[in-house]
């Protein structure tokens, strides 16, 4: 294992060289900032964040984070139109969000550089919007991390990156750099956070401050010492959860550099692709259209509530959906939706459960609205006490019904302006092919990263 973490801690400790060439791109960056504040006028203060101020970045695997820090008395569309006129002067390929908090992020000779207002606090009561507190973090883990923990939270970013953990971005839903950071500062080393990780169970709760703070229902709970009301593991899903208890277990019991960096994966031959799928005896039907030109942070959580929607409308309607999943092509600019159901039609009809018999006036109802209807094969009849009626299926393939319903369903603003423009849905014939072979591996191939 120690020789494991020092082949890691060689591979991700910046070097000398690498920490200077570093540290005049940032100077290079301020300068420029400093520049356009001056000439604008603006009354910001500006304050390098992240990992990079906090000396925990991984060897070229971070981001560079300004904040501008405005005083109370501006309003907000003030700051975010002095922040983003800055950051669209100095940066090339730059993408702004307009989520709860307006920021721009672009490029920099090669560096990537997000550029974000908030308002200058003195303590996390005083916020008035989500970053505010950000510097504070800063600070808190500088003021509380110490030399030899830094490398523990390169060990334990590189871990999670091996498994596909880090990042509580949209696309990930995993373990904020903030989060490994104050992780490492309560249990003092990777391998003891590791060895403590086994205890974890749903909403398990940590905290560095005996404070008091609300109740929070989600699969890590851990209370920002910043801001008591905060719980910094918000953005962790159940799935990276569960991923994170099973890759550490696995790892203290087996060690492997794999889990740190695992192979790349090889994709299989579509004829191997195409075995894989027969044995399964599912069918696979996928929804394609354009990806909407929205940033990530919309869009993966539109395309889970997408999933989400189909599933439940199959499920209402006796279609039985195994599993679905997305796929994202940033070339092609479109995304497929893929859906693994049963594979057979419905039976040609299906009962109709009516009122109890005891409740005369909805079993009145019931025969009056039932009796004419051309859809009836059976019924209205009485059995167990209830009123029934046996009726024609509209629809028994699952690809027709998903034709019949997609422009109905809720599938995310965005989203719904796509497909309502166009949508095809493809059948397995149509997914086999080369552009996707990585996808199915992934897909199919049910070992771990570390396992491959």
């Amino acid at each position: 294992m120690n020789k494991i973490k020092e082949n890691v801690l060689e591979k991700t400790t910046p070097t000398q060289e690498y920490r200077k060439k570093l540290k005049n791109i940032i100077k290079e960056i301020e300068i420029k900032i400093k520049e356009e504040i001056e000439k604008r006028k603006i009354p910001a203060e500006i304050k390098l964040v992240g990992s990079i101020a906090k000396d925990t970045y991984l060897m070229n695997n971070m981001d560079i984070d300004f904040f501008l820090c405005f005083p109370s008395n501006l309003k907000k569309d003030k700051i975010a139109e002095n922040a983003l006129f800055i950051g669209r002067k100095i940066l090339n390929d730059t993408e702004e969000s307009y989520a709860e908090h307006p920021y721009i992020r672009g490029y920099f000779k090669d560096y990537y550089v997000e550029i974000v207002p908030c308002y200058k606090i003195e303590k996390s009561s005083q916020k008035l919007s989500a970053v505010d507190r950000t510097p504070l973090h800063t600070e808190y883990v500088k003021k509380n991390l110490n030399e030899e923990q830094k490398k523990e939270v390169r060990l334990f970013k590189q871990f999670l990156k091996g498994i596909n953990c880090y990042g509580a971005e949209a696309q990930i839903q995993g373990f904020s750099g903030y989060l490994c950071e104050i992780l490492i500062i309560y249990y003092d080393s990777f391998e003891n956070l590791l060895r403590n990780v086994k205890e974890w169970r749903f909403n398990t709760t940590l905290s560095l401050k005996d404070e008091n703070h609300p109740d929070f229902d989600t699969p890590l709970v851990f209370i920002d010492p910043v801001d008591s009301n905060r719980n910094v593991a918000s953005a962790l899903s159940k799935e990276k959860f569960d991923l994170f208890i099973k890759a550490s277990i696995k790892y203290l019991k087996k060690p492997n550099i794999k889990f740190f960096f695992p192979n790349p994966i090889k994709a299989w031959s579509i004829e191997k692709i195409k075995k894989e799928i027969q044995k399964q005896k599912s069918k696979y039907l996928a929804i394609k259209f354009d990806e909407p030109g929205i940033i990530d942070e919309n869009l993966y959580p539109q395309l889970r509530k997408a999933q989400k929607s189909i599933e439940k409308i199959c499920l209402e309607n006796d279609f039985k959906v195994y599993d679905t999943e997305f796929f994202i092509d940033k070339e092609k600019k479109d995304i497929l939706l893929l859906i693994k159901a049963e594979n057979k039609e419905l039976s040609y009809t299906k009962i109709h459960e009516g009122p109890p018999l005891e409740l005369s006036k909805n079993v009145d109802e019931f025969n009056k609205k039932w009796k004419n209807d051309k859809r009836v094969v059976k019924g209205p009849f009485e059995k167990n006490k209830r009123i029934y009626v046996e009726i024609k299926r509209e629809y028994r393939d699952i690809k027709e019904f998903l034709k019949h319903i997609l422009l109905n369903l809720s599938l995310g603003k965005h989203l719904d302006k796509v497909i309502e423009k166009k949508y095809d849905i493809l059948e397995i014939n149509d997914l086999l092919n080369e552009d996707l072979r990585i996808f199915w591996t992934d897909y199919l191939d049910d070992r771990h990263s570390w396992e491959r």
